[in-house]
């Protein structure tokens, strides 16, 4: 397999305006052609395929995405590897995936051996495999698209263009080899996408790959002061933790050279994020990709542009099976006295960990809210003991899953401790949560040194968990000075983030530019 794909040179490079487009104004002519693509017969419209990578914070975004793209009139087909098709369905509900007219879901084989586990695949493997193995059978899925198009009497339109997630470029290549326009979504972070792109300087600069003792004994504690648009003190831990290996041969750093790489197959690169908060990062960006179009955060620009009348408005994507209880259980609670664990869909630690969790919250005092997914703990169902039940009863509340942005969102909410993937981040940021933060792997070991440091909205947890760290951090965040501090400038950050994502917006603006320039170019 090739691993540096390279872009036809007739492209068009990214100038340096091309990211950031300052006017708030709509695009007019754009708003009147979706109003046209709207009333076209349906075998007409622009046909859209979207491929999100197979886990939870690469589903919701792509998924967001694809119903702004709905709404302007874009018939849009769904693409899920058959493994979470499955457990939409379980989760959603058998009618889910039943799709509308304009808007179908499609299962595509990753090339891993079927289960119907309730967890996310192993990601390696996952990468390894898509990454090999998926290209000729997405080409093979947007063929059928296209018979069934010819075979429909007018009723369904044949492929005009693809988004694919950019750690799924297999689809970029496929688009450019059947001659069809495409974009990439980048789902996580600006910071995220700076590391990864440099991976392989590391290489080039000796300091990949790492030796056993450097693992432990404070060589990533080393700054580095190269890469465009960062802190000049960024240490090596403060990377996305791939490189952390002594193997040259490490599946995911080498994944992430070649998928950051394909990015320049795309005629456009989708980020999940707004320019007050990341534009040094999106300036340097810029030189390196197609130009770019922030549309962020999309869970807001979806709230308040895609009509709540609308079919495609209560699609769900998340995997887990919602409970609504937490909210009920808020509701009860004052004004910032709780906090909210949640550690995402992929985490997962040991069981000494989570019980130096468990204490140090209810060494607290706090009422806290807790996501505790079955798969949270190694090999083992999470379990509590009876002592932290008694200990707490009364003012905490476990959950499997639950509605995020409403629980972030709710005026009980204090303190958010979280993993630090992207999409959590957002949401808190555009609820006005200060963060504690607990990094577990890829980008989110950046995003926690950006939200700590650059943005002053975070404090980190030591990566081996002590109940008395855990304990005096929710307490400084809750009611401390740094905390007082960090809600003063989430606060700030959140009013940038709701401009850009208001109706008619800037985020808006650019899903319209990224229409007119890319997808119907």
């Amino acid at each position: 397999q090739e691993l540096i794909c390279h872009s036809p040179t007739t492209r068009p490079r990214a100038q340096r305006g091309d990211r950031v487009e300052r006017s708030t104004g709509t695009n007019t002519a754009t708003q009147l052609a979706s109003k046209a693509m709207g009333s076209l017969p349906p075998g007409e419209r622009p046909h859209i395929v979207m491929i999100p990578y197979p886990a939870q914070g690469h589903i919701t975004p792509m998924l967001k995405l694809a119903k702004l793209l709905h709404t302007r009139g874009f018939h849009v087909t769904f693409v899920n590897n058959e493994f979470n098709h499955r457990r939409l369905l379980r989760s959603q509900g058998a009618d889910a995936l039943h799709g509308l007219p304009a808007f179908r879901f499609a299962g595509i084989a990753d090339g891993l051996p079927p289960s119907d586990r309730e967890a996310t695949q192993d990601v390696p493997a996952l990468c390894y495999s898509t990454m090999t193995t998926c290209l000729p059978r997405f080409k093979e899925l947007v063929s059928k698209l296209n018979e069934e198009a010819g075979a429909s009497g007018g009723a369904l339109p044949p492929v005009t263009c693809v988004v694919a997630d950019s750690t799924m470029t297999f689809a970029l290549r496929a688009a450019r080899e059947l001659g069809l326009r495409c974009a990439t979504l980048w789902t996580a972070s600006a910071c995220g996408f700076m590391g990864y792109c440099h991976f392989k300087d590391l290489v080039h600069r000796g300091l990949f790959p790492l030796k056993e003792a450097q693992l432990s004994d404070g060589y990533l504690d080393t700054t580095i002061d190269w890469i465009p648009a960062a802190p000049k003190d960024l240490r090596l831990r403060d990377l996305p933790s791939f490189f952390r290996t002594t193997d040259p041969d490490d599946i995911m750093f080498n994944f992430f050279i070649h998928e950051t790489a394909g990015m320049s197959q795309a005629s456009g690169v989708v980020i999940n994020t707004f320019d007050e908060l990341d534009a040094p990062l999106l300036d340097a960006m810029s030189k390196l990709l197609p130009p770019i179009y922030t549309v962020g955060p999309l869970h807001l620009t979806v709230r308040n542009n895609v009509p709540e009348e609308s079919p495609v408005a209560g699609i769900g994507s998340n995997l887990w099976k919602e409970e609504d209880a937490p909210l009920r259980w808020l509701d009860g609670r004052p004004p910032r006295s709780v906090v909210y664990v949640n550690f995402g869909s992929i985490t997962v630690m040991s069981n000494e960990h989570m019980l130096e969790f468990a204490w140090g919250l209810a060494n607290t005092g706090y009422a806290f809210l807790w996501n505790v997914r079955p798969d949270l703990v190694k090999g083992d169902g999470a379990a509590l003991p009876p002592e932290f039940s008694a200990a707490t009863e009364g003012r905490s509340m476990l959950s499997t899953w639950c509605p995020q942005e409403k629980v972030l969102e709710h005026e009980a909410v204090g303190v958010f401790l979280t993993h630090s993937g992207w999409n959590s981040a957002l949401e808190s940021i555009c609820a006005g949560v200060p963060m504690v933060c607990w990094p577990f792997f890829a980008e989110q070991q950046t995003n926690c040194r950006y939200k700590c440091t650059e943005w002053g909205i975070g404090m980190e947890i030591g990566d081996d968990v002590r109940r008395t760290e855990v304990e005096a951090m929710i307490r400084e965040a809750m009611e401390g000075e740094k905390g007082q501090e960090m809600r003063r400038r989430v606060l700030e950050l959140r009013g940038s983030a709701v401009a850009s994502a208001q109706r008619g917006g800037r985020s808006m603006h650019n899903v319209d530019r990224l229409i007119d320039e890319v997808l119907l170019a």
